[in-house]
């Protein structure tokens, strides 16, 4: 109990310093609606999609890229307070270990659920349309909160390792433009080469776009299922890997802060 009433308690300060900086906010807000845009007009006569409109391809590879990078506020979040001596602050507490790092994760989500909400209506305004079921629809929004979730860990961990904002920048650019691109996000697969071809079908990065696609209902009438297992299962072997990220990083996170807690 104390645990979690600590992580509300971390969540609520993150919580008011966004309503504190709302300039912040502006510019995660902007960049979805940039993104969305760019693609969809620039990239959208170039790259066709057979038998789909490739404005309704595309959102799914947005969404995907998209919170993969308000994951990121995370890792910037942390190296931010541990610059300022927050963290510091936070280990002289009689707080529990994890709820700073809980708090911060938990805190970030509403990041993620504000940018998927102005994408999906920016993607309405662009032709963009979900043709499945309420229930689908859902489902495939929070499999991608999920995922951000769990790769906000991974952020968290890396922040607590080099506490530096320009480092934790340029390491998520480096790590999350190679895996949204090398994916099935913005073209279909059939156009990469062999070896990316085969990597993007492992890619968890298109498991999520495909899980998402499926979920929406905008894969292309009668489209050919993949052969890669992955592709063919993306729900599942989503959750696999939103639960290997989870359970690998979200303790290492932890040790690691408990050792700065002992310097």
């Amino acid at each position: 109990m104390s645990m979690l009433t600590d992580t509300a308690v971390v969540a609520k300060r993150n919580v008011i310093k966004i309503k504190r900086v709302p300039e912040v906010l502006v510019f995660v807000l902007l960049s979805p609606i940039m993104f969305v845009l760019l693609f969809a007009f620039i990239f959208g006569g170039a790259i066709d999609v057979p038998g789909s409109n490739y404005k309704e391809f595309l959102i799914a590879g947005i969404f995907a890229q998209t919170v993969m990078f308000g994951a990121t506020f995370t890792g910037v979040g942390i190296a931010e307070d541990m610059q300022k001596g927050i963290i510091s602050r936070f280990r002289s507490l009689p707080m529990h270990p994890s709820a700073v790092l809980a708090g911060r994760t938990g805190s970030d989500v509403i990041y993620n659920i504000l940018s998927l909400l102005i994408m999906s209506l920016t993607g309405l305004l662009v032709g963009w349309s979900i043709h499945s079921s309420v229930p689908q629809a859902v489902l495939g929004y929070v499999l991608l909160l999920l995922f951000a979730y769990a790769f906000s860990w991974v952020m968290a961990y890396i922040a607590l390792i080099v506490p530096s904002v320009e480092v934790i920048n340029n390491a998520s650019f480096m790590v999350i433009f190679p895996l949204t691109f090398i994916a099935n996000t913005f073209v279909p697969l059939e156009t990469l080469p062999g070896p990316l071809q085969v990597f993007a079908e492992w890619n968890p990065i298109s498991a999520i776009t495909q899980a998402t696609r499926e979920l929406f209902g905008n894969l292309p009438p009668g489209a050919q299922v993949p052969d890669a297992w992955s592709l063919q299962n993306p729900i599942l072997y989503s959750l696999i890997w939103i639960v290997i990220i989870f359970v690998i990083f979200a303790p290492l996170a932890v040790l690691r802060y408990k050792k700065l807690g002992r310097k």
